[in-house]
């Protein structure tokens, strides 16, 4: 009788989050459409391929980071060191393709600067699962102590290089379109299926939502939630390799700074609960695409930058705002 009576409440639930995530996407959508008309009618030169490319290229590396950040934020937690992440990563890929000739150089560059920033997320993850260390007070550590890493391994200089083959992963283009376009929507639909569809992505939102029942009832969520900030730092090294691909140099002072922001503003405007338990992937694109068109729209009109910082500030209060009225 009890087995019975449970199957239809979990599947009234199940129903129920799938709503919630329809309505999500779906309001998401709609302001986003609103700004893009909004632009149509009012601003010059917004119906352009230059335009599409140059705001979409924009939003790619706060894609990448929001992503690894929405997993971080489902388990409860958060991240502050993806900037730190990010400079490491772009402070040590000039150092091997520059000093180590032909492919083997191109592909330490792409691997070992990932490893070195998914090994801060272990680190990371070390403090909030085994020693118990607040989130945001263990990410805080690596937030200051890690871009201090990356200027020490450059020696605080400026690393500028022409190197074509490693910067293909930002310049490069298939059929007309920027690869990294195509990275991030890839990276996109990969994480939204890994959380919609496989058992780490459901240990992910039960950890999230509740860590003591999730753990009682046998879930390894200590492992879920390392391996969470693993991969979100990962993807934050994927970032900055293509932030200093872009700029065809590699400055440790400024790689990565303020992502963490911009990340978390993503992952906040694109419904994900800043307390954990949901995790809204194609949701974090949204947000940061909204995110971006609201900065060029003031700038289109003559509106200065530091505007666009309050307005966003604003956003993610309204945005906080709905989530505790949608509890």
């Amino acid at each position: 009788m009890t087995q019975q009576k449970t199957q239809p409440t979990v599947a009234l639930s199940q129903t129920a989050t799938k709503k919630r995530y329809r309505l999500t996407i779906q309001r998401e959508i709609a302001v986003l459409l609103a700004m893009i008309v909004f632009n149509l009618l009012f601003t010059d030169h917004f119906w352009s391929l230059q335009t599409f490319n140059v705001n979409l290229t924009q939003v790619v590396t706060i894609v990448i980071v929001g992503i690894g950040m929405t997993l971080v934020v489902a388990t409860g937690g958060i991240d502050l060191s993806v900037g730190a992440s990010m400079a490491i990563s772009g402070a040590l890929a000039p150092m091997l393709f520059m000093n180590i000739d032909g492919p083997l150089g191109i592909v330490l560059a792409f691997t070992l600067p990932i490893l070195a920033a998914a090994a801060c997320g272990v680190f990371n993850g070390f403090l909030v699962t085994r020693l118990e260390v607040q989130p945001i007070v263990a990410t805080l550590v690596l937030f200051i102590a890690g871009r201090g890493i990356a200027q020490v391994v450059t020696d605080g200089s400026l690393q500028a290089f022409n190197t074509p083959a490693f910067q293909w992963i930002a310049l490069g283009k298939v059929a007309g379109v920027p690869f990294q376009i195509l990275l991030m929507f890839a990276l996109v639909a990969l994480f939204a299926w890994i959380v919609r569809k496989t058992l780490f992505g459901k240990y992910l939102l039960v950890t999230g939502g509740n860590e003591q029942a999730a753990y009682l009832s046998g879930i390894p969520t200590a492992r879920v939630k390392m391996i969470a900030y693993t991969v979100c730092a990962a993807l934050a090294g994927l970032a900055g390799l293509i932030s200093i691909s872009v700029n065809s140099s590699s400055d440790a002072n400024v790689i990565g700074l303020g992502s963490e922001l911009d990340a978390i503003a993503a992952v906040a405007v694109g419904g994900t609960a800043l307390t954990g338990g949901k995790a809204y992937i194609a949701g974090t694109l949204i947000g940061a695409l909204i995110i971006q068109l609201l900065r060029y729209t003031l700038l289109a009109h003559g509106i200065p930058d530091a505007a666009a910082l309050v307005m966003k500030a604003g956003i993610i209060i309204a945005a906080v705002y709905v989530q505790r009225r949608r509890a």
